[in-house]
């Protein structure tokens, strides 16, 4: 994390919301370990060694009762599905995001780091070697990827000389633990549905999560220089998409993918399968669908280009991944 010193926190407060997760808790222990009084926002207590704040992010009392007396806000809860309601995805994503804006206004401001993502500028196409680029709610991808770009663009507005704002967006984010990326990967492997799309050659970049936390932390600990900015967090080792998957098999001992769709119909049946998930959402008695087997994001997701140019992101943030690609299979 570059000349930083290891007591950077130096006893400042400092609010994790959404620490029930792998990578919020992750980030909640290195602010920790580096000096900061760490409050951790979550539904449940977890039994963790932080003092806990119980609440949801969509009660406006409880997140001005977890924010109150804070220097700091990492702000990293939300509702991250391909499916749902559209009204869930706003009142989690989008006005919890308000929230904690108005709750340190309120207190007179402080500093905070808006976890997002970079599917908030992922319009379907392919991403090679791209910048951050700019939010695009009504062209994002998804119930997901739209209204944390909402979200992201309502924090980076609130930026001022009061509130010092930042969105970082840490881009497939896996490791131990892991019950997104991961998780997903190896249930459908055993399954025996896990399917390449496309040719399986599309460059991918992920983000192994102790160097997506050390980001985070960097970008709060460096807020002076990262405010009003959106930054892309990759491990910056772009991957085929079917390499990668068959390494993360390999490393849980599930079987690789064998299936294989071409582009164009896993789209079609992305589609097809969205428009059963929405009338299992507007007609009662119909089995709810929680886990669909594709949509048109995934889709897009497994077959274009992602990947980042992380110039600017390790200059700003004055940090570098200290995990590799490989070593984090290993660890896996």
């Amino acid at each position: 994390m570059g000349a930083r010193e290891a007591g950077a926190g130096a006893g400042r407060r400092v609010l994790v919301t959404g620490a029930s997760g792998m990578l919020g808790g992750a980030v909640a222990d290195l602010l920790a370990e580096r000096g900061w009084d760490v409050t951790v926002m979550q539904r449940r207590t977890a039994g963790r060694r932080h003092r806990e704040s119980l609440g949801d992010i969509r009660d406006a009392e409880a997140v001005a009762r977890a924010v109150r007396g804070q220097d700091a806000v990492v702000h990293l809860a939300a509702k991250v599905d391909v499916v749902g309601p559209w009204r869930d995805f706003v009142d989690v994503n989008v006005r919890g995001t308000r929230r904690v804006i108005e709750a340190l206004r309120s207190q007179g401001g402080g500093a905070m780091v808006q976890v997002s993502s970079p599917s908030v500028a992922h319009t379907g196409r392919s991403l090679a070697g791209s910048g951050a680029g700019a939010a695009t709610p009504m062209r994002a991808r998804g119930h997901y990827a739209r209204t944390k770009a909402a979200a992201e663009l309502f924090a980076l507005e609130a930026d001022s000389t009061d509130l010092a704002v930042t969105a970082l967006r840490p881009h497939l984010v896996w490791g131990p633990g892991d019950t997104q990326l991961v998780g997903r990967i190896v249930e459908r492997a055993h399954q025996g549905r896990l399917a390449l799309v496309g040719s399986g050659t599309a460059l991918v970049d992920t983000t192994y999560a102790d160097n997506a936390a050390a980001a985070i932390v960097a970008g709060l600990e460096r807020i002076e220089v990262a405010h009003g900015q959106a930054l892309v967090v990759t491990n910056g080792e772009p991957r085929p998409i079917g390499e990668l998957i068959a390494d993360i098999c390999r490393a849980v001992g599930a079987p690789p993918p064998r299936l294989h769709l071409p582009a164009g119909l896993a789209w079609g049946l992305g589609a097809v399968v969205e428009g059963a998930v929405a009338l299992s959402e507007r007609v009662p008695g119909l089995p709810a669908i929680t886990q669909p087997p594709m949509t048109r994001f995934l889709a897009e997701q497994l077959s274009t280009a992602h990947w980042f140019d992380q110039r600017q992101t390790r200059e700003v943030l004055d940090w570098r991944p200290t995990v590799s690609i490989d070593d984090g299979l290993t660890r896996l």
